[in-house]
């Protein structure tokens, strides 16, 4: 079971000039920033914090490697009890892990209704002694727009690489989180209980009709510029769907 907490790879990932040291956090826009995680020796996923009236910290990642991202808030002047809603693209424990962090603090946790479903199926497979309540989430999240704040974003359920995927739409920014759906020259792995390659193809085909100026997936480099995202969906179809089908 051990490869079913192993996420996406990225192929021959190649680090940008955006990436930044651990424990710093990156503004992208002025109400956005990105907790990168660059070491590639260790699995944990990308962070992203939301600013607004009601801060949104999107996939927290796992709680060993959690130091990076807070200490990248505490840049910002944040603590954990700043974050007033907590998201997760998926399920799975390099994204999720540092959730229990938050709990019994005042952020509320969302995910996908089959995220939660998975959570509870394979949990307690990998880890007897785990606290599944530490997971339940306060909201389950459906097709359609969320409201946090003054923050309102376009949930978009794209399984493949896990049934409960989720990507997250801001359009104010045009901006993408796509969890472990795509990344830079890559795609989300569905070689995992839950995968499901043709279901990876809907997806993404489906987000690359959107209008995205910023990609941020939850792995490698982001992509900044609406040329150089649809060069990458163009990449992606070209490549990994011509060797998958």
């Amino acid at each position: 079971m051990t490869d079913f907490w192993i996420t996406s790879i990225v192929e021959k990932h190649k680090k940008s000039e955006m990436l930044i040291d651990e424990g710093s956090a990156m503004q992208i826009t002025e109400r956005l920033h990105a907790f990168i995680w660059n070491q590639m020796a260790s699995n944990n996923c990308n962070t992203y914090l939301i600013d607004g009236s009601e801060k949104i910290l999107i996939d927290p990642g796992h709680v060993m490697h959690f130091a990076h991202v807070r200490n990248g808030l505490a840049e910002l002047g944040l603590g954990l009890n700043d974050i007033g809603l907590v998201v997760l693209t998926h399920a799975h424990p390099d994204h999720l892990e540092a959730v229990r962090l938050f709990r019994g603090g005042l952020a509320k946790l969302a995910m996908h209704e089959l995220a939660w479903q998975l959570i509870e199926s394979f949990g307690p497979m990998i880890d007897p002694n785990m606290d599944i309540s530490s997971y339940r989430p306060e909201i389950f999240l459906g097709e359609g727009e969320m409201t946090a704040g003054d923050t309102s974003l376009e949930v978009i359920h794209t399984p493949g690489h896990s049934p409960g995927s989720i990507s997250l739409y801001w359009l104010q920014q045009k901006a993408l989180f796509t969890g472990d759906l795509i990344f830079k020259d890559g795609l989300g792995r569905t070689d995992i209980p839950g995968g499901d390659g043709a279901q990876l193809k809907q997806s993404i085909r489906r987000v690359a009709e959107m209008d995205i100026e910023i990609l941020l997936p939850g792995h490698g480099d982001l992509i900044v510029g609406k040329d150089a995202v649809q060069k990458n969906f163009r990449q992606v179809e070209d490549f990994w769907f011509a060797i998958s089908s």
